[in-house]
């Protein structure tokens, strides 16, 4: 019994220096709460709005990370959303059927969401810039439509990391648009 109080501080002390509270980010009008397990980091560019790593499966380590970009330019700024779709999707090797390329466009809440994905050969780097060829790569992009200026996320990685993280990409985006 003498180790019971032992154990119970260590319970304590470990929980009070765990929080429960989500990390979350603003983009625009809208907040999204970060899905367990995924890290915020430091926008490496000043035009993003947030940067997120999602972990890949154990063991692969900073080479299954898929990345994902928010960025919010403001109202009429960013192109329209059929621009960012085939820009996205320029970003794939092969026509749309080769790459899987597909869009889909509902209304969560009040707000008109464009979810889009492709897979295959993706030319990682800047627009506009060289650019390095990354097989087996996925893309799940969204533009949440807005009249102070649309939102734009991109998720980025290996197909098995972004397929298996787009029921919480789906969930942070439904969640943040109220839906």
């Amino acid at each position: 019994m003498r180790g019971l109080p032992v154990i119970l501080a260590l319970v304590l002390t470990a929980s009070l220096g765990h929080s429960e509270e989500a990390e979350s980010f603003r983009a625009g009008d809208f907040s999204f709460a970060l899905p367990a397990g995924w890290i915020s980091a430091t926008p490496s560019s000043p035009m993003r709005q947030a940067e997120l790593r999602v972990p890949g499966p154990a063991g692969t380590g900073a080479a299954g990370e898929a990345i994902i970009t928010v960025f919010h330019f403001g109202p009429g700024q960013g192109g329209t959303v059929q621009q960012n779709v085939d820009r996205w999707f320029g970003q794939f090797d092969g026509d749309n059927e080769v790459k899987g390329a597909a869009t889909a466009k509902e209304t969560i809440g009040t707000v008109p969401v464009t979810f889009v994905r492709a897979r295959g050969t993706f030319q990682s780097g800047t627009p506009g810039q060289a650019t390095t060829p990354l097989e087996g790569q996925a893309l799940l992009g969204t533009i949440l439509e807005n009249p102070n200026g649309d939102v734009y996320l991109k998720m980025t990685g290996p197909a098995p990391t972004v397929e298996t993280a787009e029921p919480a990409f789906v969930q942070m985006i439904r969640a943040a648009c109220g839906g």
